[in-house]
């Protein structure tokens, strides 16, 4: 199966070898080769399990017809290299040749056998002089191969040598035909000649005919030319009409959107002008809500009769959740948080994951009730990532590296417009005073605690 470079057999040396075993493998022309490979793959799957090589337990799963083809080079080194496989194989390929791989067995081939069959049996079984088998059956392939060669050649000239003689037939056959398609054609060529004088006269006559059609046609055209003018100048008198009718509709158009525009502008201005009166207004002034009603002036001056309740005890104090309510109540309200200022105050004992949860689900109550925008800032030295989705209307910030909580509040409500309703919830006195500045309602953590446990 390979080349007197290659390795001999590995088969271990024992009782009744000889030196020949052992000598290098013998080169098989290639017809004998794959008949080596065709009968290892026939009785490749008769081999138990565990007696398989481990490179063909899966070339031995193909189907029958492919084995051969895809694993023939693995079965050709397996049978190279492994004497043990070699000899499996070689005895199973012996009882399924019969009486042939009997006598292969016994190193007396029979002499009308085939030279690749006798050659394949020898190299798998190995008997006595199975080398001199293989030579002698490798000159017999080769004889039976020029053989072939010469009958084949034999055979493509006799089959040119008649093609030839059939050829000359034909073309003696194909001459006889052209010399009476000759004559034919020569009569029809005749009687085309006759026939195309007659067609040129029809032609000229045709031509004569065509030349005063053209003429009363060029009259017909030049009237429809005048005709057509004169259309098309009645045409552009009606679409100058048109267009002066359009245009006067636009200008009435224009003048009426300009008017209405007018005084759309009027009404826009006036109103504009007392809506940025008000908030100059109220910022000039820095209002509050209302810490006292007209009721509380009356009721102060029966302050000291029994039952009755003094106006201090209505005061809305930075604490007071009714204070918070009202401020939440207005137009537009933007609520803003500093968040672990009012867990550390509310809920200290919790975990800063459940202080942030916690927090962030109370607001979502507080923004389902009241409507108002609701801004809740953490520091962001603890931020985490995989947070659980805030509640609608609850807007979650965490601080930048290098930012504080307070800093990206102040942002916030600079950013704000000028007269915007802003709350501000954090107990941290400079975080008040800061946003105060800017127009803001600061409010004490503790309020946002009390407004939460009343919810």
């Amino acid at each position: 199966m390979s080349s007197a470079a290659e390795p001999a057999s590995t088969a271990p040396l024992g009782a009744g070898a000889s030196a020949a075993e052992f000598a290098p493998e013998p080169h098989l022309p290639e017809l004998i080769r794959q008949r080596v490979v065709a009968l290892a793959a026939a009785v490749l799957t008769m081999l138990p399990a565990d007696e398989l090589p481990q490179p063909l337990r899966k070339v031995a799963k193909f189907a029958p017809n492919r084995r051969a083809r895809l694993g023939g080079p693995t079965i050709a080194m397996q049978l190279s290299t492994d004497a043990l496989f070699r000899q499996r194989i070689g005895e199973k390929a012996a009882a399924d040749a019969g009486e042939l791989g009997e006598a292969i067995a016994s190193g007396t081939p029979p002499a009308a056998g085939d030279p690749a069959e006798i050659a394949a049996l020898a190299y798998l079984l190995r008997p006595q002089g199975w080398r001199e088998m293989i030579a002698a059956s490798a000159e017999a392939v080769a004889e039976q191969a020029e053989t072939a060669a010469a009958a084949e050649a034999l055979r493509d000239a006799e089959v040119r040598a008649a093609r030839a003689e059939h050829d000359r037939t034909v073309a003696k056959i194909e001459t006889e035909k052209l010399r009476a398609e000759l004559a034919k054609l020569r009569d029809e060529m005749t009687t085309v000649q006759t026939e195309a004088r007659e067609t040129a006269k029809a032609l000229r006559e045709a031509q004569a005919a065509a030349k005063r059609s053209a003429e009363l046609l060029s009259i017909e055209k030049g009237r429809a030319t005048k005709a057509a003018s004169d259309f098309d100048a009645e045409l552009r008198k009606l679409r100058s009409r048109l267009s002066d009718a359009e245009a006067a509709k636009d200008d009435v158009r224009h003048t009426a959107r300009e008017a209405r525009a007018m005084d759309e502008a009027r009404l826009w201005l006036l109103l504009e002008t007392i809506g940025q009166a008000a908030v100059g207004l109220r910022r000039e002034l820095a209002l509050d809500p209302a810490q006292m009603l007209p009721g509380d002036a009356v009721a102060a001056a029966h302050a000291d009769s029994p039952g009755k309740q003094s106006p201090a005890s209505r005061g809305l104090d930075v604490d007071d959740p009714g204070r918070l309510n009202q401020l939440l109540a207005l137009p537009k309200a933007h609520l803003i948080v500093d968040g672990y200022n009012v867990t550390k105050r509310g809920f200290a004992e919790m975990s800063l994951e459940q202080q942030r949860n916690r927090l962030v689900a109370a607001l979502g109550l507080v923004v389902a009730q009241t409507g108002a925008e609701t801004t809740v800032v953490f520091d962001g030295a603890e931020r985490v990532h995989g947070l659980p989705p805030a509640p609608r209307g609850v807007r979650v910030l965490f601080s930048r590296k290098g930012e504080t909580a307070d800093e990206l509040i102040r942002r916030l409500v600079r950013a704000e417009p000028a007269g915007r309703p802003i709350v501000v919830i954090s107990s941290d006195k400079e975080v008040a005073v800061g946003v105060k500045r800017h127009g803001a309602y600061p409010m004490s953590s503790d309020s946002l605690l009390r407004r939460l446990s009343r919810s």
